[in-house]
């Protein structure tokens, strides 16, 4: 089998994760069209003559969305590329102990998370990814809108100006009642005084018969 496949094969099966074997940077890049993209990978615990793969997993949802194998530096052979890679737009060389990728003249088909790994025994050791997003026009952050005052305008008086509570439905009715009530309280109060007058007459008759 094939290096390239089998590393595909055991990006598959492994599961990914942040290691803190490989520190990679930088987590996340939004570039426009046509620029350039470095990203970096050092093994720090371990030897310098470790193999570093780099992989990537195309951006979601995508038929290609897998994790494919671009390039890996060994020290006994230096870099090898994947048959697939245009390296007059993908290189990775070493810097110190670190494997840096250059990218140039991205298009959004290079969107994708970007991995570097190392194989240990029996261990696959992830970087934590470099999730990268090309778009054609970068978002402009939304400046701050300011308050326009707008200036006050003398209107003309109305001609008729209305004070107080608006006669509303609730309160005709209670002023209906109100009045119903007055005058239901007065009827009974002259009521009461006819009978107490007569009440009244009736007795000054039998006291002076």
């Amino acid at each position: 089998m094939q290096p390239g496949l089998w590393l595909l094969l055991a990006a598959q099966l492994a599961v990914l994760h942040g290691s803190s074997v490989l520190q990679q940077t930088p987590p996340f890049l939004m570039i426009q069209t046509g620029k350039t993209v470095v990203m970096s990978c050092e093994a720090t615990a371990s030897r310098t003559s470790t193999r570093i793969y780099w992989l990537r997993q195309r951006q979601a949802p995508s038929p290609d969305s897998h994790h494919e194998f671009l390039a890996a530096w060994d020290s006994l052979r230096g870099i090898v590329y994947s048959q697939e890679v245009k390296q007059e737009k993908l290189t990775v060389f070493l810097d110190a102990s670190r494997s840096i990728l250059n990218l140039t003249k991205v298009e959004p088909a290079d969107s994708g998370i970007y991995f570097c790994m190392t194989i240990g025994s029996p261990e696959l050791n992830f970087g934590k990814g470099t999730q990268l997003s090309v778009v054609d026009v970068l978002p402009t952050t939304a400046q701050p809108t300011k308050k326009t005052t707008t200036k006050k305008r003398c209107r003309p008086p109305s001609p008729v100006t209305q004070k107080g509570p608006s006669c509303g439905p609730i309160t005709l009715g209670l002023l209906v009642a109100g009045v119903l009530l007055l005058l239901v309280s007065l009827g009974v109060a002259i009521h009461l005084h006819r009978l107490r007058r007569r009440a009244r007459l009736r007795l000054l008759k039998q006291f002076y018969k």
